[in-house]
């Protein structure tokens, strides 16, 4: 059985940190989406794996490699245009062959295994698998209707839902997906969706199974779902701990976890956490409060007299607090690009800079 991961889609919701790296390189618990999702294909045994990649996605094959260090084989196969799911999995078709394959969508995360999936795909006749999960909103999904452990229907975003479970990006098929999609018309938005091809196997009387998770899933595709997924895999990874890299200094500081601590990094004069990473080469430095934040490579913090929550800040950014003014002790929120600084008045020098 092969893998097949999905990563040609722009970001754009996450701008401006994935205009300068893709969406799946940003960091949760301070590894990238990506290596979260080849660890899923490992766990069952999938060895040999297909990335889809855009043309000007050459940092994911920088990162990842050829798979040796994962011990496995990773080609990459380029998507010219963004034309949907089920678009991106026909280019597939050539390193696929004859093969059965997992497909995972390179945005997602989730706490689910994929053992589970794979079992009810591998131990039955049927040609689909897909993993399911209950959702408040069904007409914002792709929704399945199932009856035992059978899918009866898909139907992508429905206005009127025949179930609350949605499809969330995890899927096993055989190469008889591939003649479905050359089959298929593009979709209202103008894309070949996968969905439409599960719908149409469903419609030639193909067996589709289904498994459901109640543990938490995020796609990652907005600045929101990146902090909530970080929060529950640090909760998932380390608890309540706080995990310190080689090289990091810590002085003076009360570090309440889960916090992730890369390598190299400089924490004086500063509370720190709950739900906070911090990557390799950071300084957080007279810092009031950080909380519910990812700071990327090389952030620097400085002299901030304020509670700074719900924040990201992007590689080699620089946010310092300025000359004493008007009281700002909750500022809120902070988005920084790379390399971007920005300084602050400030209430009061914190310590000594």
């Amino acid at each position: 059985m092969k893998g097949l991961i999905l990563c040609a889609g722009r970001g754009t919701r996450l701008y401006p940190l994935s205009y300068s790296q893709p969406k799946t390189l940003l960091p949760v618990a301070n590894l990238p989406v990506i290596q979260h999702c080849l660890q899923k294909l490992l766990d069952v045994g999938i060895r040999e794996i297909g990335i889809v990649i855009s043309p000007n996605q050459l940092q994911i094959p920088a990162y990842v490699g050829n798979g040796q260090k994962y011990g496995a084989v990773i080609r990459y196969i380029e998507q010219q245009e963004p034309l949907g799911i089920a678009h991106a999995v026909s280019l597939a078709e050539s390193f696929i062959a004859e093969d059965k394959f997992a497909l995972f969508l390179g945005d997602n995360l989730m706490m689910e295994s994929l053992h589970s999936l794979h079992d009810s795909f591998t131990k039955t006749d049927a040609y689909a698998a897909v993993l399911l999960s209950e959702v408040e909103k069904p007409q914002d999904f792709g929704i399945a209707e199932v009856q035992g452990e059978q899918i009866q229907s898909i139907v992508e975003k429905p206005q009127f839902p025949k179930s609350n479970l949605a499809v969330i990006g995890a899927y096993f098929f055989t190469p008889a997906i591939f003649q479905v999609i050359a089959g298929l018309q593009p979709s209202k938005r103008g894309e070949y969706e996968i969905t439409d091809a599960i719908a149409a196997l469903l419609q030639q009387g193909k067996k589709v199974v289904h498994s459901t998770t109640k543990l938490p899933y995020s796609d990652v595709g907005t600045m929101e779902r990146w902090l909530e997924a970080n929060r529950w895999m640090l909760d998932k990874s380390i608890g309540d701990e706080v995990q310190v890299g080689e090289g990091s200094m810590i002085d003076n500081c009360e570090i309440i976890g889960p916090v992730m601590i890369g390598e190299n990094c400089l924490l004086s004069n500063c509370t720190i956490g709950p739900y906070v990473c911090i990557q390799n080469g950071a300084e957080v430095r007279n810092c009031q409060r950080i909380e519910n934040s990812i700071l990327l490579e090389d952030t620097k913090l400085v002299n901030l007299d304020c509670y700074i929550h719900d924040s990201i800040f992007g590689r080699s950014s620089y946010l310092v607090g300025g000359v004493p003014n008007v009281s700002r002790q909750d500022m809120g929120i902070f988005i920084m690009s790379d390399h971007s600084t920005i300084t602050l008045p400030a209430t009061r020098r914190i310590g000594v800079s």
